[in-house]
């Protein structure tokens, strides 16, 4: 039965996931080098374009339209067939599409932190394209679509617990930032030169607007407006500030001062890692994540970067690939039957967490292939790197012709 107050509130969500995209160019536009944060800010923003077009093309009918292990099907391209009237649970189709569509435009933006300063937009651009098809659109039908492989619908196989996009958004996203990085190197001189932020209130102003974002982002996952809506976006919030806590507490035992950085980092940290289980768990449990998660994937940076030895510029895959992970994890261990009709290792099914882990593998797999492909392909029409003397000039100026603080402010 169609619902004005789930509708009401599920356009609010997806208006506020949209707003989550130039916050997210700020937070990656603040934390690297002022010569490409104009290059930064467009790798985060551009898929507003394209994943748009890919969407009603053939995202919604891959990720959503009919039943199928690893895709819908290609019935509803444009979404040929789909009329005011047809509902998805208690709203119109339309609106679920509208959700479902700003949270495709967003995740591949969290892979470009992964390259910042060094990779072809054009080679951006086909990759984002290809990457949808062939990682997001398959994944998000895996997960939420109905009989797809690792979700929880009656018809779905393995009965994983995903709420708004553990899997889907963040282990794809910065697994498959991880795998890029790996492709490209690592940025001129990074063993040598020092790569700090370059603009702190950005970062921060980023992490705000993304913070009140993920409102809509997971309360948006509840798919109305309904006692469990109130629950998860309390779960986000407190798990994100307790998250922040942890790392600045983290910050003065390694080094005697907080940081504002470590603290938005931390914030991120903890907002990602309550995504997958937000509509499983108690409330209790969101402080258990902001207070592990962090160190989590504060240890995870380093030792991923010293044992890789590789060049992850923003952390994506830090924050947002161990982040979800652990989430995943999480959520087998804690999810509450009370809470949203799972049962995790603590109150009673071990087979939960051999379920999550599952599908955190078969996620991992996927965005590797997938992104190896994809990579592969792009190669074809364009190298994936900049040269050398494009990136000792920056990307701002050889590649978009602009630059954030023009000459007559005196800031170059």
């Amino acid at each position: 039965m169609f619902s004005g107050s789930d509708t009401a509130w599920i356009l609010i969500s997806g208006g506020l996931v949209l707003f989550m995209t130039p916050g997210l160019a700020l937070f990656y536009g603040g934390l690297g080098r002022r010569k490409n944060v104009v290059s930064n800010m467009t790798n985060s923003v551009f898929n507003l374009g394209i994943g748009s077009l890919l969407w009603i093309a053939i995202g919604y009918t891959m990720a959503c339209g009919g039943a199928g292990v690893v895709i819908g099907s290609f019935d509803f391209p444009f979404m040929a067939g789909i009329g005011m009237d047809d509902l998805t649970g208690t709203v119109s189709t339309y609106t679920y599409s509208f959700l479902m569509c700003m949270y495709a435009l967003i995740t591949p933006g969290i892979i470009t932190g992964s390259v910042s300063g060094r990779m072809r937009h054009k080679a951006i651009y086909i990759f984002v394209a290809l990457w949808s098809i062939v990682v997001y659109y398959p994944l998000a039908h895996m997960v939420w679509g109905d009989g797809g492989l690792l979700g929880l619908s009656d018809t779905s196989w393995l009965g994983a617990a995903d709420f708004a996009g553990g899997n889907v958004v963040h282990i794809s996203s910065g697994v498959s930032g991880l795998v890029l990085c790996i492709l490209l190197g690592k940025r001129r001189g990074y063993d040598k030169l020092s790569y700090r932020p370059h603009n702190i209130p950005f970062v921060l102003i980023g992490l705000g607007i993304l913070w009140f974002g993920w409102f809509g982002f997971n309360g948006g996952s509840a798919l109305g407006a309904t006692n469990l809506t109130g629950q998860v976006c309390l779960a986000s919030s407190i798990a994100g500030g307790v998250a922040m806590f942890s790392w600045m507490l983290i910050d003065i035992i390694r080094t005697g001062k907080p940081t504002i950085i470590g603290g938005c980092t931390g914030a991120l940290a903890g907002l990602v890692g309550i995504t997958p289980g937000c509509g499983f768990m108690p409330l209790w449990v969101s402080v258990v994540v902001g207070l592990l998660v962090s160190p989590a994937c504060y240890f995870g940076i380093i030792l991923v970067k010293r044992v890789l030895k590789i060049d992850d510029s923003l952390d994506a895959f830090g924050c947002h690939g161990i982040g979800g992970i652990f989430g995943g994890i999480m959520t087998g261990l804690f999810a509450e039957a009370g809470v949203g009709g799972v049962t995790g290792l603590v109150y009673g099914d071990p087979m939960q967490l051999v379920r999550q882990i599952i599908a955190i593998g078969i996620t991992i797999g996927w965005a590797v292939g997938g992104t190896l492909v994809c990579a592969g392909v792009a190669r074809i029409f364009t190298p994936l790197r900049v040269k050398p003397q494009e990136e000792a000039i920056g990307l701002d100026s050889v590649l978009h012709g602009e630059s954030a603080y023009p000459s007559f402010n005196g800031l170059d």
